[in-house]
């Protein structure tokens, strides 16, 4: 019974100790002595043996002397550069961020070499695509949609020929891109092209409303030659304000406003459609990368050389006498007025003269002089003369 309450009492403690030092250090009232009640009271802690002033440092190896070989290691890598120094090839810098900038890329400068360095390739991810643009996708890389470089060449050469035609026919070509990054795009694009650009927010209703939102611009009358023409004044304070014949537009996404006021007015549109974009929202399609800055200079670089061509293409045929566009009707229709009024003008003048003329022819009859000689001296002989 003892032995029971004892092992249930001390558990584990007792039964893994054995039985009898158990037992005896249960019964016991003192407890066993320690290392530090053997210790006088006095004694003080010892530091370690290695603050002790006998202990000695570990010696340090001394590192061996070299000799001195410089100058026959310059003598020996003159010899060898003067033997092997020509061989080999030189690593040039091929890109340069601001080439597109300086030499801009033309339409025939468009290969698949030139956008794929771009990076026009480069779709969104599988996830986000617009199935409207199953066309333009050439396949799936670890989980981006790939556009096909054979696609974007051909979209991109055709919008570059859209751009000369319109540029060609005197008309006005519209730049736009209102990411940040875009400015210098559009920009360098509008001043090949002699267009005009915008890179901030489209106005709502600049083109349905041009009216009241672009009340007062200025504007400027030319002819083929591009030279200014005067007599247009009354003509340009009075007539709507102008809308842009082509809208090239870098950003589609942001730009919705602004592809759908041209598409109630009929005014073309060409867009960079990347894949989570919807094609149908512009005329003209170029599939590519709308994220690339590097991708949109070279659009923009080829679209502005392609409106440089076609505005020279006009001022030289101008030149040898052959216009390719027509006058707008407003402005024909202010010019036939303009000739009509020239006209009444001076029929009214022509009778006016006339009754003065008559009027002193007139007042010579009433004084008696001889009218005979005057008419003489107008039709070459005397009016009044009866000749045999």
């Amino acid at each position: 019974m003892i032995i029971r309450d004892f092992g249930v009492r001390h558990a584990r403690k007792a039964l893994a100790a054995p039985l009898r030092q158990a037992c005896l250090r249960t019964l016991s009232t003192s407890t066993p002595p320690t290392p530090t009640d053997l210790q006088s009271p006095n004694a003080q802690p010892q530091p370690p043996s290695i603050f002790t002033n006998n202990a000695r440092a570990p010696a340090r190896r001394k590192k061996p002397v070299a000799p001195d070989t410089t100058v026959q290691d310059y003598h020996l890598a003159q010899d060898l550069r003067s033997k092997i120094g020509r061989m080999g090839s030189n690593v040039e810098r091929t890109y340069h961020p601001n080439d597109v900038f300086f030499n801009p890329p033309g339409p025939k400068d468009v290969t698949l070499e030139l956008l794929m360095a771009s990076q026009a390739h480069m779709g969104h991810h599988a996830s986000l695509w617009n199935p409207a643009n199953a066309r333009y996708i050439y396949g799936i890389r670890q989980g981006i949609h790939i556009i096909s470089l054979e696609q974007t060449a051909a979209h991109l050469r055709r919008a570059a020929r859209v751009v000369e035609e319109v540029a060609y026919r005197g008309g006005l070509i519209l730049f736009v891109g209102t990411r940040p990054g875009q400015a210098q795009i559009v920009t360098q694009a509008a001043q090949l092209a002699r267009a005009c650009h915008l890179f901030t927010k489209w106005t709502p209703g600049s083109i349905t409303n041009s009216e009241v939102i672009l009340a007062g611009m200025e504007m400027q009358m030319l002819d083929e030659n591009d030279e200014p023409v005067m007599g247009f004044e009354r003509h340009l304070t009075e007539r709507r304000p102008l809308v842009p014949d082509l809208v090239v537009c870098l950003n589609p996404m942001e730009n919705y406003v602004l592809l759908h006021e041209c598409a109630l007015v009929n005014v073309p549109t060409i867009g960079v459609i990347d894949t989570n974009a919807e094609p149908t929202w512009v005329t003209y399609s170029i599939p590519a990368n709308d994220d690339s800055l590097r991708c949109l200079a070279v659009i923009g670089s080829v679209l502005g050389r392609a409106g440089e061509t076609g505005h020279q293409r006009r001022i030289d045929d101008a030149q040898k006498g052959i216009v390719a566009w027509k006058t707008p009707l407003d402005v024909a229709n202010f010019m036939a007025l303009e000739r009509a009024q020239a006209d009444r003008a001076a029929e009214a003048q022509t009778q006016r003269q006339k009754e003065a003329y008559a009027s002193e022819e007139g007042e010579i009859t009433e004084l008696g002089f001889d009218t005979g000689f005057q008419n003489s001296q107008i039709n070459g002989m005397r009016a009044d003369l009866e000749l045999e």
